[in-house]
């Protein structure tokens, strides 16, 4: 009961800080400014916007195909539409509660694929691990193509950042012991005797983890990870890039802005659920870098936020009910 409460006070702490984020994006705005943002968004390229999914889609794949190589020193070969189902499934349980799509995308894969859920958690751990070595690349890549325009940004960041850090003797007196009392637990706890079956299951399931955590270390063709770890974040870079053409005072953007807009984009997605809010300010604030209106930038941010949040309400229920479908089929449920 108390985790439930948990769970549902970050929603409803999220979703009131993206409704808040909203609001602050069009409160200047009047009536002419509030028609002129929905005819934008009306009248967008509808072609465009279907590339644009479908660059994203494909993106998905691949991650899915990363992951699958990521599960297979584990001594399981999934099949390809299962973890590209699981992957879309957790996408989109992501926008219904925090983090629950991490969970869920690892237990319909263990489900149908009998792997155990702990090592499954583990290589996930490891994928955002990857993603967020990614993500620091792209912040470089950004800081380094326009330093003039993003500098402020970056340093704005940059001192909260040096500010959370710059703990007193006393914090870090207090960090220290703790992890020294960490690791101390966790030694005894990998010495305990099977006479203790809760203290031992729970040996096995930080063992699971760190099993599935260390997998990146034995995947078979690390050269073909590395090569869809790019695939990913181009995908994304890509669907920006195509996704100027979808109005007409986008056009003459290139790449440049597509990449400020995936850097800050990327952590507006984090900052509130679903990226609600967050993101399409995060949207606008950015294109105004670039000369653009922010009517327009608005618009821009709303058009992106919506292709990728339809299609996840589209494809992941279609997902789970196919998962469902297929491994019935193929006699992978146990009756």
């Amino acid at each position: 009961m108390i985790n439930r409460v948990k769970t549902f006070s970050k929603f409803l702490l999220f979703f009131v800080l993206g409704m808040f984020l909203l609001w602050l994006t069009t409160r200047s705005f009047g009536e002419k400014e509030i028609q002129e943002l929905k005819l934008l968004i009306k009248n967008a390229n509808v072609q465009v916007v279907v590339i644009s999914t479908a660059i994203l889609l494909f993106s998905h794949y691949i991650r899915a195909l990363r992951w699958k190589m990521m599960i297979q020193p584990l001594g399981c070969n999934p099949s390809s539409s299962n973890v590209f189902f699981s992957v879309l499934a957790g996408y989109f349980f992501n926008l219904l509660f925090p983090r629950l799509g991490e969970v869920m995308k690892c237990t319909f894969l263990s489900r149908y694929e009998k792997v155990p859920v702990d090592k499954l958690i583990g290589t996930m751990v490891a994928e955002r691990l990857v993603d967020m070595i990614c993500l620091i690349m792209v912040i470089l890549a950004t800081i380094l193509t326009q330093i003039d325009r993003v500098g402020n940004y970056a340093s704005e960041l940059a001192n909260q950042l040096r500010a959370k850090l710059n703990m007193t003797p006393l914090s870090w007196g207090l960090t220290i012991s703790f992890l020294l009392i960490v690791i101390i637990f966790a030694a005894r706890l990998f010495k305990v005797s099977k006479n203790h079956p809760k203290l031992f299951k729970l040996k096995e399931l930080i063992k699971g983890m760190i099993e599935g955590l260390t997998t990146i270390r034995k995947v078979r063709h690390l050269k073909l990870y590395i090569f869809y770890t790019g695939a990913i974040w181009i995908c994304y870079l890509a669907s920006i890039r195509i996704g100027f053409y979808g109005m007409e005072e986008l056009q003459i953007l290139g790449w440049v802005p597509s990449l400020s807009i995936l850097t800050f984009g990327s952590f507006a997605m984090i900052a509130t659920q679903g990226g609600i809010g967050a993101y399409q300010l995060a949207v606008q604030k950015t294109l105004v870098l670039y000369g653009i209106n922010e009517v327009t930038g608005l618009a821009f941010g709303w058009l992106l936020w919506l292709v990728q949040t339809v299609m996840l309400f589209i494809v992941g229920p279609a997902s789970v009910l196919l998962l469902f479908i297929f491994n019935k089929k193929s006699n992978k449920i146990e009756t």
